[in-house]
């Protein structure tokens, strides 16, 4: 097999007559015939691939050409979406035709029929604006074949109306469902199990790894080889579902789909109404009881405090009260069943978050304007998961362009458990030395300082000055400097300005390339995940080194485990995220052959401390300079280019 997949990345090939522009790359012929081998003897591999490596095909390929069935995660929707609309597509039709391909995304991108009746009958009892969303939802609905809220083009991705027509796992009526045999999530199901090849993402899976573990079935198929990709993301979303986690908004969903149920189906049940506002009230109380400003913290430290204490009991009393009626009811509607069942696994949930004394995992809390979540986190998962793929008959791939700290995997490979995967570090084949230039400016302050933020706008208007032609992103690892840089940059450019969180991201990200020349702010979602190409980014600027941040509830409890461990936590924890990080926002700069560009990292720390070495040496290897007039000399060199 690992012949023949080679065969497809020849000049002459299939491949190369279906795809315009194709070229063959060593790297990337090597990564296919590494994996064809991993498939044959259902191994463990973890590919390190940098960009323009071309990693992608070299996945696929040897998937399409292998039998059995394979599952393709993707890091984000927007990654899974292009799979299988773009890439997939054109491959399969080249050279395995009759490969069946299937799309499978989490419930609740998918349009619940009888939710959607739910929220029609509730007519008047509904705010304006939600009554003209659900007209909206009904004449999509009329139209939609796969009935994926993601075609639903003319609501906001944050639309009010959208969690009373999805449906959740806690709200979901299953088979008892009247509109079961229509619904859009079964049928997608039943596509996937049926399909050759799933893509899914990796939220979805290990909703489905946590689902199977306690026995409530299996959404995703079994597969024969199981690939990841942006598999650095793994170790954080794993931790998500192998823990706990409850918020105010769940237990507010419930309270409302009881008062629905009363409007629409039990209209004689007053006293559910009146157990649903108790429990509503108590939940604004218990938000009341944490500081007004959104925060995370340690939840062990924060539930001592007597006036959070006193909310917890009332909130609890309320939710067992709430319980209580829904029981009275039993056998009078479905939908209230489902909710019995829901409230139950809740009380459960809520009682274990309150004992925090458990050892072996974080216990945090964050809240927004409105709500409160409470978290039990684990602080590892590398026997669970490592197990889970050992007992497994299945090949595991997993790939990204950053996983190794300079040319040690060790840190991923331990985090998840996989004792005996084979590793491959594939470079990238453009010309970084020629295309690109690193600069870490001399004579900055320190991060800490408060000089940092003047320097750091300094620093942008220069760029800009040197940039008029070339888009910039200006990369910050918190909102506080991004909010204050915003408000600075506004009254000292008249360049198109695109800041994060002032509309979704997708939407951000195509204005500002469509500008030519835009200065783009954003925080951690915009340090992976972003493809811009040729001179609508000619400079990325990064605020400072991304370590976690030092009051980190999760980060405290993992630095306190590795001190117990007997390890050292600054090498162990806190540095190997952050390498990966930084390359992460590194790779956002030369995306293309033909890409030239700056990046500058205002960090001191990049030179002087011992550990700086480390970071550079996983970064793309760019020429290096301390001089900010040598960088906005080679910027002003591109622009004239630009300008040609």
């Amino acid at each position: 097999m690992t012949q023949q997949v080679t065969s497809y990345f020849q000049p002459d090939s299939a491949l190369a007559k279906a795809l315009p522009g194709f070229a063959p790359r060593p790297a990337q012929t090597e990564m296919a015939a590494a994996i064809a081998a991993t498939l044959r003897k259902k191994g463990q591999l973890v590919v390190e691939a940098e960009t323009g490596t071309g990693k992608t095909y070299a996945y696929l390929v040897p998937i399409l050409k292998s039998s059995g069935r394979a599952m393709i995660s993707t890091g984000t929707k927007a990654l899974q979406e292009q799979l299988f609309h773009r890439d997939l597509p054109a491959l399969r039709d080249a050279i395995a035709p009759d490969k069946q391909v299937s799309l499978l995304k989490g419930r609740s991108n998918y349009l619940c029929i009888h939710r959607l009746e739910q929220a029609q009958a509730q007519g008047n009892d509904l705010s304006l604006a939600v009554q003209k969303q659900v007209i909206e939802v009904k004449r999509w609905a009329l139209r939609t074949e796969d009935g994926d809220i993601g075609g639903l083009s003319s609501l906001p991705e944050d639309a009010e109306v959208l969690p009373q027509v999805t449906s959740t796992v806690d709200n979901c009526l299953g088979r008892d469902c009247p509109s079961y045999d229509d619904c859009y999530l079964v049928k997608a199901r039943k596509r996937a199990l049926e399909a050759d090849i799933v893509v899914v993402n990796h939220h979805l899976f290990f909703a489905d790894m946590a689902l199977k573990d306690v026995g409530f079935g299996e959404l995703i198929p079994h597969a024969d080889a199981l690939v990841f990709d942006e598999a650095h993301q793994l170790p954080d979303i794993a931790s998500q579902y192998f823990g706990e986690a409850l918020g105010s908004r769940q237990l507010s969903e419930m309270a409302q789909d009881a008062k629905t149920i009363y409007l629409t189906e039990l209209k004689d049940l007053r006293q559910l109404d009146k157990a649903a506002d108790k429990l509503l009230g108590s939940l604004r109380d218990w938000r009341l009881a944490f500081p007004i400003d959104p925060q995370r913290g340690n939840w062990r430290q924060q539930s001592q405090d007597e006036k959070i204490q006193a909310a917890a009991a009332q909130l609890t009393e309320n939710l067992e009260f709430f319980r209580e009626v829904v029981k009275g009811a039993l056998g009078r509607s479905q939908d209230l069943d489902t909710l019995y069942e829901r409230c139950v696994q809740f009380i459960h949930i809520w009682q274990l978050l309150q004992n925090t004394q458990r050892t072996g995992y974080s216990f945090w809390f964050e809240t927004t304007p409105r709500h409160v979540v409470l978290h039990q986190t684990p602080l590892q998962v590398a026997d669970k998961f490592g197990s889970y793929v050992r007992e497994s008959e299945a090949a595991w791939i997993f790939t990204s362009a950053t996983l190794a700290i300079g040319d040690d995997f060790g840190h991923f490979t331990r985090l998840l458990g996989l004792e005996s995967a084979d590793t491959l570090c594939l470079p990238s084949p453009f010309a970084f030395s020629e295309q690109g230039m690193l600069c870490v400016p001399r004579f900055l302050p320190q991060p800490q300082q408060r000089e940092m933020l003047d320097a750091l706008v300094q620093i942008t208007t220069q760029v800009l000055d040197a940039n008029p032609r070339g888009g910039t992103f200006v990369l910050f690892t918190s909102h506080r400097m991004l909010q204050l840089v915003a408000r600075q940059l506004e009254n000292l450019t008249e360049r198109p300005l695109f800041v994060q969180g002032t509309t979704n991201k997708r939407e951000l990200l195509a204005d500002f390339i469509t500008a030519g020349n835009g200065v783009l702010l954003g925080t951690s979602s915009f340090w992976e995940g972003v493809d811009v190409r040729g001179s609508a980014l000619t400079c990325v600027i990064i605020d400072k080194l991304p370590f976690g941040a030092p009051d980190d509830p999760l980060l405290q409890a993992r630095i306190e485990d590795c001190r117990m461990r007997g390890a050292e936590p600054f090498t162990q924890v806190q540095l190997p995220p952050a390498v990966i990080a930084l390359k992460q926002g590194a790779g956002r700069l030369i995306r293309d052959s033909g890409d030239r560009g700056v990046l500058i990292v205002c960090d001191q720390r990049l030179v002087t401390k011992p550990y700086g070495q480390l970071f550079v040496a996983s970064l793309p290897p760019l020429r290096r300079t301390r001089d900010l007039a040598q960088a906005l000399d080679f910027l002003k060199e591109i622009n004239g280019e630009t300008s040609a």
